[in-house]
């Protein structure tokens, strides 16, 4: 009499190899998902970057571009920076991209008043205008650079400046470019 076994169910092998395939199947998928959950902040703290760049350069473009500091009696009378009290090359010469000494973004009685003064701003942690630390932004850090290229537009050099506002946390940097060109040097502010 012949018989047939049959088999039931799976062997030994079969079963082990199976639950390898399965094993390594998870532990992909829980890779992929890792990565995804970990640079899942990434465009939170990128967009913030950009609104606080982007706050600061308004800020800085919102400021008159005159000869001369805004303080300075010859303001509206002035052709040039020669112009200035001090001439040329003097305290109130805007043109050399120094804020005058004693002005601060955080002063109410001598702020920054001219774009120019803006140039090497630093920021460690992130301010508001009067000075309030915004704890949630404490890991943030902004810069400002701002140079004469008023002969790129084939202007005298100091008729146009290019302002660098960067911003970085961490890993992430961001930087935004503006130029403003000296349309009304005469204006008070």
């Amino acid at each position: 009499m012949c018989t047939k076994w049959r088999q039931a169910g799976v062997t030994l092998i079969e079963l082990v190899i199976f639950i390898v395939i399965v094993g390594l199947a998870v532990a992909g998928t829980l890779a992929v998902m890792n990565v995804t959950i970990r640079h899942s902040s990434d465009p939170l703290m990128r967009k913030q970057a950009i609104a606080v760049a982007e706050s600061l350069m308004e800020e800085i473009v919102l400021h008159p571009f005159t000869y001369c500091d805004p303080d300075d009696p010859n303001l509206t009378g002035a052709n040039s920076s020669a112009d200035c009290t001090g001439g040329a090359g003097g305290a109130n010469d805007e043109s050399l991209l120094v804020k005058q000494a004693g002005e601060s973004r955080y002063s109410n009685t001598t702020p920054l008043d001219n774009v120019g003064d803006y140039n090497g701003f630093t920021m460690t942690g992130i301010t508001e205008i009067d000075g309030t630390a915004i704890t949630e932004l404490a890991n943030y850090n902004a810069a400002v650079a701002i140079t004469n290229v008023g002969a790129t537009f084939g202007l005298a050099a100091t008729e146009a400046l290019q302002i660098i506002v960067t911003v970085t946390s961490g890993a992430e940097s961001v930087s935004l470019t503006s130029y403003r060109f000296r349309y009304a040097p005469k204006d008070a502010p």
